[in-house]
């Protein structure tokens, strides 16, 4: 009979662990994921020349030309210093491909490629904030220059990440920053914010009466 009572508590104690390992948070406890965009990268940054349908298509078609080509070109480097020089050795191809595209598109706009320290707003790009400053950086300023840029990393390559998609944050925006990039970039934050909604649970959502009755269930079996 005593031999019988421990079997049943022991059952009973092994069901009691199990339900609270279900019902109690964990806490998890993880590394810091890396940074997406390392301290020395290059950039590639592209102006439109204003937030029309039109300067838009274009921009993204001068996007998706250079990037193409430069991708090929540091697929195999190993080091940013090889990187910077052979972007810069081939500054005339990058400017040629932009005013090829644009020309395509039926544009006659001004088309200028710099490479060097460029402006880039503050940016809240996934759980990763990313400060305003000078950057190094490909700038393709096509037309006035006065849209809703794009930009990614070319080195390490990341332009499979669409950095310009983040969210702009308002605070420290320099005064050279464009007001097209701002009011594309709120729009498109507000639209995702209205597809996606995240459910909010409180305590008043959690249901501790199936528990119990759970409890008394398996203790009847037991005991009963």
């Amino acid at each position: 009979m005593k031999t019988k009572t421990i079997v049943k508590l022991y059952v009973l104690i092994l069901s009691l662990g199990t339900i609270l390992s279900l019902y109690i948070p964990q806490t998890e406890v993880t590394a810091d994921e890396p940074m997406v965009i390392p301290n020395e990268a290059i950039r590639l940054r592209i102006l439109a020349n204003s937030d029309n349908e039109e300067d838009q298509a274009i921009k993204r078609n001068v996007r998706d030309a250079v990037n193409e080509e430069i991708t090929e070109w540091v697929a195999e480097l190993t080091s940013i210093e090889d990187a910077r020089k052979l972007i810069k050795s081939r500054l005339p191809e990058i400017q040629e491909i932009a005013e090829r595209v644009a020309a395509e598109e039926g544009s006659d706009q001004k088309v200028n490629t710099d490479f060097g320290k460029v402006s880039f707003p503050t940016k809240l790009y996934g759980q990763f904030l990313y400060p305003a400053g000078e950057y190094e950086a490909i700038l393709i300023t096509l037309g006035e220059g006065k849209g809703a840029n794009w930009w990614c990393v070319l080195f390490p390559p990341l332009c499979f990440l669409d950095f310009s998609n983040g969210v702009a944050v308002s605070e420290g925006f320099e005064e050279g920053d464009k007001k097209g990039e701002v009011k594309a970039e709120e729009k498109a934050g507000q639209k995702e914010s209205q597809e996606v909604k995240t459910p909010v649970y409180t305590a008043e959502d959690e249901e501790p009466v199936e528990v119990k009755f759970f409890l008394v269930e398996i203790w009847e079996k037991i005991f009963g």
